[in-house]
């Protein structure tokens, strides 16, 4: 099986400048996913970029580089968009995405994804939620009433998307142009684990997990 590493990593971050490389206890924030990326299964790791900063800081981690046309590198650019111009430069039948602001994946996590890829046709990691109560901006309750506040064991978990690794095949991707489509399984992560990097709270916040 031919599997390729894919991590989309753009220059452009409202919410932190130079995000993707930016330091982290000593790191920029892209050598975690390449380092956890090359220590599992899927060690043949590219990084699809339109930044030569995050070019450069790739290369130095050994990840091979496709440069990204800037029409789908912005900031409403889709990632299949991305995934889909990596299919038509790299040669691959099993494709690992993985996103670079999710600095506490493990190379073990990729590798169940990989293991349950022969049951699926495609994976995707979550955690599991409990029910909690939410709140609309405008101070509303959110799919529930205050004069009949559930009970959290009567809801049932659901599962949350965490956004850092999506794995399917070439004909799924070429056929659907989805990252996840098919008969599609949900690798578990812990919540400890799922956090994204995209405000400085959470800078902050992973920052303290990864110590």
């Amino acid at each position: 099986m031919n599997i390729k590493t894919v991590i989309l990593a753009r220059g452009g971050s409202k919410g932190i400048p130079r995000k993707n490389i930016i330091d982290i206890n000593g790191k920029p924030l892209i050598q975690y996913t390449i380092d956890a990326a090359k220590a599992s299964k899927a060690k043949d790791v590219y990084v699809s970029t339109d930044c030569s900063a995050i070019m450069l800081e790739s290369i130095k981690n050994k990840a091979n580089v496709i440069m990204r046309p800037y029409n789908i590198s912005r900031d409403k650019s889709k990632s299949e968009d991305a995934l889909l111009h990596f299919a038509d430069t790299v040669s691959f039948d099993m494709l690992v995405f993985i996103q670079p602001t999710s600095p506490l994946l493990l190379p073990e996590d990729i590798d169940k994804g990989i293991e349950m890829m022969n049951e699926y046709d495609s994976v995707f990691s979550a955690y599991k939620e409990h029910w909690i109560p939410r709140w609309t901006l405008d101070g509303r309750p959110d799919g529930w009433l205050t004069g009949s506040r559930p009970m959290r064991q009567d809801r049932k978990e659901r599962w949350v998307e965490n956004g850092a690794v999506y794995i399917t095949t070439r004909e799924q991707l070429e056929k659907t142009k989805l990252r996840y489509s098919g008969n599609i399984g949900i690798l578990e992560m812990p919540m400890h684990r799922s956090f994204q990097i995209d405000t400085i709270d959470d800078l902050e916040l992973v920052k303290k997990c990864l110590n």
